[in-house]
């Protein structure tokens, strides 16, 4: 007997840009803010799906996707019961497994029992509820928890979270962030982007999860460096210096965090955070909400309306130079990324 030929598919560009286009598998990523989500169940567009989250009777947070495996109505226009939600169109509870335990309109009946919504596992810090998403091999995944950068998770820094959601592809976000020297040009009226040459030098430096893209030379001065972060999440990192007039606690820090919610919007997550304790913990966070925050909200306006304002993906057109190596290795690790989990998916699928 005569082996049947082998089919060789062949991961195309267009691929990758459409996987890039609604956010990487197997990793975990910022949904909402905490504040988002309470009793009632909550329907959210996130990374190419539609989610349903809600709150369980111990206050912790389930997700779906937002799909009755009935008829396809949104789970959300019912009633969630604890650890379960049942459809407002036939009454077909879904637990937070993603399993349909009752169908009240034909009990017994080959739904019931099954295991057929897609689920997403949560971790609730730092006032944002993140979500694991898997790709379609593994619906219902039970992932190890990400790792997020010290200053969030270290008791030596008090940090505040900013949300916001802007228009355009949530790239455009990440390639600002990696861009330090934006912060001389755009930015060059903040009272703490003032500083450092308009001209500068950049390397890469390694790290164990990541690596950071810096000016040669230049530390403390101005917004000097970008930091991205490998840790089952992805995030960037920076910081600013600050005058004395900023309060206690050195450089700020900022972590990014950005989540596709379609191609023409994108959630954006921001913690600003300094290290202080004590008194000066107090003091500075009584300083930022009374005085620093709205110079922060100013600065990032800057950022989503040019950024907002670019209204033909310029990707193929660019000219870069130095000043973009950084953006650029993103750009390729998270292309080489997609790459591979589209070869893995179709490997499985073989």
């Amino acid at each position: 007997m005569l082996d049947a030929p082998k089919t060789d598919v062949t991961v195309t560009d267009e691929m990758i840009e459409q996987r890039l286009k609604v956010g990487l598998r197997n990793q975990w990523w910022a949904i909402c803010p905490s504040h988002f989500v309470k009793d009632k169940p909550v329907s959210l567009f996130r990374l190419g799906y539609r989610m349903v989250l809600w709150r369980k009777y111990d206050g912790s947070v389930a997700c779906l996707e937002d799909f009755c495996p009935h008829r396809g109505a949104p789970l959300s226009r019912g009633i969630a019961v604890d650890d379960r939600i049942a459809c407002g169109y036939h009454g077909v509870q879904v637990d937070e497994t993603g399993t349909a335990v009752s169908v009240p309109g034909s009990p017994g009946c080959k739904l019931e029992g099954m295991r057929c919504v897609r689920t997403f596992p949560i971790i609730e810090q730092f006032g944002v509820i993140f979500a694991y998403v898997s790709d379609d091999a593994n619906p219902n995944p039970e992932p190890a928890p990400f790792v997020a950068p010290e200053q969030l998770t270290s008791p030596e820094y008090s940090s505040f979270l900013n949300y916001a959601e802007w228009q355009g592809d949530y790239r455009f976000v990440i390639d600002n962030v990696m861009d330090p020297m934006h912060g001389t040009f755009l930015h060059k009226q903040s009272h703490s982007m003032n500083f450092g040459d308009t001209r500068a030098k950049f390397v890469i430096n390694d790290t164990d999860h990541g690596f950071v893209f810096e000016k040669d030379g230049q530390r403390g001065v101005n917004f000097d460096f970008s930091e991205w972060g490998e840790t089952g999440i992805h995030w960037l990192r920076l910081e600013i210096p600050y005058p004395k007039t900023g309060g206690p606690g050195g450089n700020f820090h900022i972590v990014g965090m950005y989540t596709p919610i379609n191609d023409r919007m994108a959630a954006i997550f921001h913690w600003r955070c300094r290290q202080v304790d004590g008194w000066q913990r107090d003091a500075w966070r009584f300083l930022y909400k009374n005085r620093l925050e709205e110079r922060h909200h100013h600065v990032l306006e800057q950022d989503r309306v040019m950024l907002e304002d670019i209204l033909v993906d310029p990707r193929g057109r660019e000219i870069l130079y130095q000043h973009d190596l950084g953006l650029v290795r993103v750009r390729r690790r998270m292309a080489s990324l997609a790459r591979e989990q589209l070869e893995a998916e179709l490997g499985a699928g073989a």
